[in-house]
């Protein structure tokens, strides 16, 4: 048991709005305690997700940072992670030489970096005990070349890869991964990304509560890997079939600025 309630323990990160609050009430509602953690307030989610029964602890901290992660270590306090939900990421719109590079290197940090350095924490332990389940957070934009999108694309790129990857080395394990890859959702990523004058950012999107409820059934059944929206099944499987510099083109009608 992982403390005096006897439920077992999830972790959520990015969990303050979107696709993490849902996840983290989905797991609230099917009998995790939680470790919820996020770069921006969570009294909010925390507040839901008592109310469906939930013992919650929050962290605010900034994960793409060595400290962050050190410090959603610490706050678990040697208690065992039943399911972990590596959620935390976010977008950068525009064309890459006119971006920031401490943007881009945010970016980087927070989708790959301080998410490979908490599930390789907290990965190892489950492998220890031969137990645990892990829900990663890709997305169907990697598939595909992100014009306009070109870092948060080939960030999601690596996490959709590296999930597969992950899977198989614990295969021989009770150890579960599952990639979740949704679409458009609506949430706050288009805004943060500055890419609501874009025909993706203006154009019809999955509800967060749909695909985390996608995504947390995958990751209960343990299966291999999701893409949230018969749509967006349709998109990613027309992904395999079609030339990259198509895809390409494609993704810039639907990123570039002004163009909505």
């Amino acid at each position: 048991m992982n403390d005096i309630s006897g439920r077992p323990l999830a972790v959520i990160t990015g969990a303050s709005s979107g696709i993490g609050r849902e996840l983290a009430l989905e797991c609230a509602r099917h009998g995790y305690d939680l470790l919820i953690a996020a770069d921006r307030p969570l009294d909010e989610t925390a507040a839901a997700c008592r109310a469906e029964g939930a013992q919650v602890q929050t962290l605010n901290a900034d994960l793409a940072t060595p400290q962050g992660v050190d410090a959603l270590h610490a706050a678990l306090g040697g208690r065992d992670v039943d399911a972990l939900l590596a959620n935390a990421g976010h977008g950068l719109g525009h064309a890459f030489l006119d971006q920031d590079f401490n943007a881009v290197r945010h970016v980087i940090d927070t989708n790959i970096t301080g998410t490979l350095d908490l599930i390789q924490r907290v990965g190892k332990s489950m492998r220890e005990r031969n137990a645990g389940k892990i829900l990663i957070t890709g997305s169907i934009a990697g598939l595909m070349p992100g014009t306009f999108q070109a870092v948060y694309n080939g960030t999601k790129a690596f996490i959709d890869s590296f999930a597969y990857a992950l899977r198989n080395e614990l295969k021989d394990t009770n150890v579960s991964v599952t990639v979740l890859m949704p679409g458009p959702t609506d949430t706050e990523f288009f805004k943060r990304a500055e890419l609501t004058d874009t025909q993706v950012g203006q154009g019809s999107k999955q509800s967060p509560e749909s695909v985390a409820r996608t995504g947390y059934e995958a990751m209960e059944e343990g299966e291999a890997g999701v893409v949230a929206g018969w749509k967006n099944k349709l998109q990613a499987a027309l992904t395999h079939v079609t030339p990259d510099a198509v895809l390409a083109e494609r993704h810039r009608q639907m990123a570039e600025p002004g163009k909505a």
